[in-house]
């Protein structure tokens, strides 16, 4: 695993848990891609990093529990998927899925969400 690619990984993970779309969009390429996983099936694309930031910021206002804990993480090359659990209750609301990244010059360039279920 590319040990700079992690860090960045690592880091997009914290803030996403902290609800800091400013820290997760300056490790996002200004030409980011993002494939949510709703609606199904093919999910929403957003381009960029205005549609990027406005998807996260609404998201985090309408899923203020929201959380995700990475289950396994590989990264080779350019490319890294993890599995992960994200809840967005305290209480049983979760659902289990896999990220696919692509990585360039030291940040996130694409973020395809997949989901079971």
């Amino acid at each position: 695993m590319s040990e700079a690619d992690t860090r960045v990984l690592d880091a997009f993970n914290a803030a996403f848990n902290r609800h800091d779309v400013e820290a997760m969009m300056g490790l996002m390429t200004e030409d980011c891609v993002f494939e949510n996983t709703y609606p199904p099936p093919s999910g929403s694309r957003h381009e960029g990093q205005a549609s990027v930031r406005q998807f996260w910021e609404a998201f985090f206002r309408e899923a203020p529990q929201a959380a995700i804990e990475i289950e396994e993480m590989v990264i080779l090359g350019k490319r890294g998927f993890q599995r992960w659990i994200y809840r967005w209750d305290a209480s049983s609301g979760f659902v289990r899925g896999v990220d696919v990244f692509r990585f360039e010059s030291g940040k996130i360039v694409e973020k395809l969400s997949y989901v079971k279920g």
